[in-house]
């Protein structure tokens, strides 16, 4: 009896999921993080934050680059290439679909969506990836993971991973790099954003600056696209919550 008890348990343990993968000791990833940010690239950070939660793929992603197209909004990733080839117009949907607020208070939090029907994924990864959201400086990034079938991710590991994949990314030159050049906005956006927050229209701003209607409206475009926002009230809450105007 105690032998049927004993292999019955352990058909238990084997067929249950596991709560946090073969992850990596809290030494071992202080260990390989301290070399990250000493001499080590990003890959190799995110691949010891992504394998001290049990997750199997990891995917570091620019939201303010996901409206361009391409690939240019990945930072860096061990995904498969077709995965990612199809991840841009995932990306920006996602984005699409959610106000300036729900971005903000969706920092830290773990979410899960399911992956398409027509992606195909290595064999034993689950069907459904996990997003964190995060906020270096004024870039949204997300910290996306692939992770085993049978692995269960604990909620209290993805927010602490996601609070170092923070930490990561704002101390390698190569994340943020572009975000002083490019990605700034220029004076005269910025005016365009200080009016559009006085509750002017494009008509009135282009009085006030001087400038065409369509100029003012290209340059708040150029402004909602950098911003990763839809609307101008959502480009607003951006700029009052970056102290922007």
């Amino acid at each position: 009896m105690e032998i049927l008890q004993a292999k019955a348990a352990r058909s238990f343990e084997a067929a249950a999921p596991r709560a946090r993968g073969w992850g990596i000791s809290r030494e071992q990833l202080i260990g390989r993080l301290g070399e990250t940010v000493s001499r080590s690239g990003l890959g190799n950070g995110l691949a010891a934050l992504t394998e001290y939660v049990g997750a199997s793929h990891y995917l570091l992603a620019r939201h303010d680059l996901s409206q361009d197209g391409g690939l240019d909004f990945v930072i860096c990733s061990d995904w498969p290439f077709d995965v990612v080839r199809r991840l841009s117009r995932i990306v920006v949907g996602l984005n699409a679909k959610t106000s300036e607020l729900d971005k903000c208070l969706a920092a830290l939090q773990p979410c899960f969506h399911p992956m398409p029907d027509d992606i195909d994924l290595p064999r034993g990864i689950s069907r459904s990836y996990c997003i964190l959201a995060l906020n270096v400086g004024r870039s949204r990034l997300s910290f996306m993971l692939l992770f085993p079938e049978d692995v269960i991710l604990s909620q209290d590991g993805l927010r602490d991973i996601g609070v170092l994949a923070s930490y990561l990314a704002s101390v390698k030159a190569d994340v943020a790099v572009r975000q002083e050049r490019e990605f700034e906005l220029t004076e005269r956006e910025i005016e365009c954003l200080f009016w559009i927050a006085e509750g002017k229209t494009s008509d009135e701003i282009a009085v006030i600056l001087g400038i065409s209607r369509n100029t003012i409206n290209n340059y708040i475009t150029s402004v909602m696209r950098k911003t990763a926002t839809r609307t101008r009230s959502e480009a607003i809450a951006h700029a009052v919550r970056h102290n922007l105007v």
